[in-house]
């Protein structure tokens, strides 16, 4: 039997993101079963440890962590098994808000400018989520950014990234990004101006969604993103990609609940440039950050 290597790291380490973690996980697990693997993942708190311990023995590996974590873990788990995520050098680049911000908008992709008065987003430029960023007039502290707030939608796309590693990739079909979903996220602001992610919608089909997919698209591809990937927009006169996120994020619960293929097919083959052209969804869910989810 086929062995997947599935490891979450606020399972082990984040007492406060460890149910959307766990929930996703389970999901991931219960697809990888359903495809013939045996599934392991860490089982104790020291997780570079449970890397080394257990990917060498695994056929395929992925590594889901918060985005300052992600290139470390990743490019330790390349060592050992064949990663089915994004690679850890295009994981390093997302996780700076910063650059990933100066790279799209080099490529014609509209991100928040950046602004040193007034109202604006604060956020962290290695952050994770919602952690950290808040509304407010302040100076952004060290190790942090302010941008332009924009008044709109907010909405997630989730896509798969066929094979791209560095300058050179054997394994690459040259297939763009495969559209899994648009999602409707929910976003509260508290009276502290700090910014909370609650969960979502999905699939939803807003009126401007062919350039809501290209925008996301571009983005992924603009940074090379491999596997499952989670493109933050806001829809205003203009669709702003907010935060690229390398990994898979809380949208797959719900995704997973209406989509007619197996995800960890879909993740196996795009790691190899098979990716399917498209697949099918049914109905539609809502989704909490713990991963709860409802037919609607």
């Amino acid at each position: 039997m086929m062995k997947a290597f599935l490891a979450e790291y606020t399972v082990c380490s984040d007492p406060d993101l460890a149910p959307e973690g766990a929930a996703m996980l389970s999901v991931l697990s219960g697809s990888f079963e359903r495809c013939g693997y045996d599934v392991v993942s860490p089982e104790r708190a020291d997780f570079e440890s449970e890397i080394r311990r257990l990917a060498p023995g695994c056929d395929v590996g992925l590594v889901i962590a918060p985005d300052h974590l992600l290139f470390r873990f990743t490019h330790l788990l390349e060592q050992y098994t064949h990663n089915i995520g994004c690679g850890s050098m295009n994981a390093a680049v997302c996780a700076n808000k910063q650059r990933t911000s100066a790279i799209l908008a080099k490529h014609g992709i509209a991100v928040p400018e950046e602004v040193g008065t007034g109202r604006k987003v604060i956020k962290p430029i290695r952050g994770c989520g919602a952690r950290g960023v808040r509304l407010s007039d302040d100076t952004p502290g060290d190790g942090e950014i302010g941008q332009r707030y924009i008044e709109g939608a907010h909405m997630s796309v989730s896509l798969v990234g066929s094979r791209v590693t560095g300058n050179v990739c054997e394994l690459s079909g040259g297939a763009p990004p495969l559209l899994l979903a648009i999602n409707r996220q929910e976003i509260m602001v508290g009276d502290d101006g700090a910014f909370r992610y609650m969960g979502g919608e999905t699939p939803v089909h807003p009126s401007r969604e062919e350039e809501v997919v290209a925008a996301a698209a571009g983005a992924v591809s603009v940074l090379g993103c491999q596997g499952y990937a989670g493109v933050d927009l806001v829809v205003a006169d203009r669709v702003f990609v907010v935060d690229v996120n390398p990994r898979p994020t809380t949208s797959l619960v719900g995704i997973a609940a209406v989509m007619e293929e197996e995800i960890a097919d879909t993740l196996v083959a795009a790691s190899y440039g098979r990716a399917p052209s498209c697949v099918h969804l049914t109905g539609r869910v809502v989704f909490d950050r713990d991963g709860r989810v409802r037919r609607v």
